[in-house]
């Protein structure tokens, strides 16, 4: 099976870096960390003119009609550039519900307006423990009171995709379409990356209309978890993009530092490190476009795939991240070499969607590993 990209990927993986390069490039998460959130605004508007905001848009609403497979290329150069934003949950969460779950009307109303780079969605997934958020039908609207943890980019996206409880039991979870930039509070909460702004949303008495329900009611937790298997792979492609660069970065450096005379890349020990890089960058590559395939394909082992190039892909990027830092010496710790953004962003993804523990106990779970079997195995 090749899993090569074809022409046309090809094209959109260097239409991309030639695009983020022309921005600025590495430029760009370091303009973010200083507060100038204008350039989000620009770099977003520049992917819609592109056709970037509607890859996997259908035709009929404006968009190009590709699947999953398509947006791989452009996530990786993300990935490589530590591009701040919410474009893997608008294209890679949002969208594909909307597709599959959302309503003709709902279709009409919002995947033109994704495509044109006009509206962009986060998600709102995660529980405040002494705040739930609940949903309460009232009429023709839902009523919301609580809040939702670790909201990334509320501050930029225009609509996020919120779970809530409808029902009295925790398995009733519903999916919401929220405009919560109508009276909703998000407070900003300190993140060790400071290109993904995390918030803690909190609604009091908020509306939000009976037809902004996505899919049927109390059925939240499976449409969640099909959204969520093309998150995963999405953000893990990117890790593979982070990875590809820090591997170049290091390549590159060790070749031009001299010590001792000659250039440090040829002393063992700093060969065999970069070597170590590539090989763990390889295996990332593997497992993410065979995740990707499997989001595109609906396979069977979707649910494994995702799991499994997500806890790989954690642990490899933040190893290679903290391996480029020490092949840059002294100097890969300073705030003027890039080498942090890829620690931190590696740092940053690390729990988010799942630990690697996590996805590894979902792993065994769908394999039919129990903690007897383990134990037999491991004798």
């Amino acid at each position: 099976m090749d899993f090569a990209f074809n022409e046309e990927q090809t094209m959109f993986q260097q239409t991309t870096r030639q695009y983020l390069q022309s921005k600025g490039d590495l430029a760009i998460p370091r303009n973010y960390m200083e507060g100038k959130q204008e350039i989000l605004t620009q770099l977003w508007g520049g992917l819609a003119e592109l056709g970037f905001m509607g890859i996997n848009v259908p035709e009929q609403y404006g968009g190009i009609g590709l699947g999953h497979l398509s947006i791989l290329p452009i996530l990786e150069e993300m990935g490589r550039a530590v591009i701040p934003g919410p474009y893997p949950e608008t294209v890679a969460f949002a969208i594909p519900l909307l597709n599959e779950f959302g309503t003709e009307e709902q279709k009409k109303r919002y995947l033109p307006d994704v495509a044109s780079g006009k509206t962009k969605f986060t998600l709102a997934i995660i529980d405040d423990r002494k705040n739930q958020l609940k949903a309460d039908l009232q009429g023709d609207n839902y009523v919301l009171n609580g809040a939702k943890i670790l909201v990334a980019h509320a501050e930029f996206a225009d609509l996020m995709i919120v779970a809530v409880r409808t029902g009295a039991s925790n398995q009733d979870v519903s999916l919401l379409i929220v405009d919560h930039q109508l009276h909703a509070e998000c407070q900003p909460v300190k993140s060790i990356d400071e290109t993904r702004t995390l918030f803690t949303v909190s609604f009091s008495d908020f509306l939000v209309p009976k037809e902004n329900l996505l899919g049927q009611e109390s059925a939240g937790d499976q449409i969640l978890k099909a959204g969520l298997n093309e998150l995963t792979a999405a953000w893990s492609a990117t890790m593979v993009g982070g990875m590809d660069r820090v591997v170049d970065m290091s390549a590159q450096y060790v070749k031009t530092r001299e010590q001792f005379g000659q250039p440090v890349g040829r002393f063992q020990a700093v060969k065999h490190k970069v070597v170590d890089m590539l090989l763990a960058l390889e295996n990332a590559r593997s497992l993410s476009y065979y995740a990707s395939w499997t989001v595109e394909k609906k396979a069977g082992d979707t649910f494994e795939a995702v799991s499994m190039a997500k806890s790989y892909n954690s642990e490899a990027f933040i190893r290679t991240a903290n391996a480029n830092i020490q092949n840059h010496g002294g100097m890969g710790f300073t705030w003027e070499f890039d080498c942090h953004l890829f620690l931190k962003r590696a740092r940053s993804l690390e729990n988010y969607l799942g630990s690697p523990q996590e996805h590894r106990e979902n792993i065994a779970k769908e394999s039919g590993w129990n903690k007897e079997k383990v134990l037999q195995y491991n004798k």
